[in-house]
């Protein structure tokens, strides 16, 4: 017998297999990304909603595309994303975004993504290292939780380029705590040790 719990998972993976058929057939670029690129890649499923990437002159192009695949899409007070559910009052949805942190999606990020198979789906996903740093970039006072955090970090240690995510999350003092605390616990190697590494 399925749980509530369960159903949601459900419905929140329909919700993201029919987004990325939605887009694919418009021929709308777009990348996986947030939680569930992570967990394409090892970590943890995530519970609450799906995350994908389309470039900001696409935004209005992607709309379109999945209304007229079926899906309900939903424009929200926020000015840099929109919803998406895959039937009337479904309480999972999908967050399409063209900004992240305030910045505009670019087809260059677009492009750096793998090809992978998700839920039988093969669809754009986000490369591990833009997963990782656009986690940590988004962190702030107001949402620093390193817990869920961690599980991502290990499960992706091997094929993320720190140096590369410190270059890009240097300015954020949150992140860069988190990544003191990935070296303390031996996730991942300190900055000095892998610089000298390559030299």
């Amino acid at each position: 017998m399925s749980t509530p719990e369960a159903s949601l998972q459900d419905e929140l993976r329909e919700a993201l297999k029919l987004t990325a058929v939605g887009l694919k057939r418009a021929e709308v670029p777009f990348a996986l990304c947030g939680g569930y690129a992570a967990w394409v890649r090892g970590a943890p499923e995530p519970s609450h909603d799906a995350d994908f990437l389309v470039a900001a002159q696409d935004a209005d192009r992607a709309a379109e595309a999945l209304r007229d695949a079926g899906l309900w899409v939903e424009h929200p007070p926020e000015d840099w994303l929109f919803k998406v559910r895959s039937a009337e009052g479904s309480e999972s949805f999908v967050d399409v975004l063209w900004r992240l942190c305030d910045v505009p999606v670019e087809q260059d990020l677009l492009d750096r993504s793998d090809t992978l198979s998700v839920l039988s789906v093969l669809m754009p996903v986000l490369a591990a290292t833009d997963v990782v740093a656009g986690k940590l970039a988004a962190l702030t006072e107001h949402y620093c939780d390193f817990a869920r955090l961690l599980p991502v970090a290990r499960a992706l240690r091997e094929q993320v380029d720190w140096d590369a995510v410190r270059d890009r999350t240097a300015a954020n003092d949150f992140a860069a705590a988190f990544l003191v605390l990935l070296e303390r616990l031996g996730v991942v190697e300190p900055a000095d040790a892998s610089a000298a590494a390559s030299s």
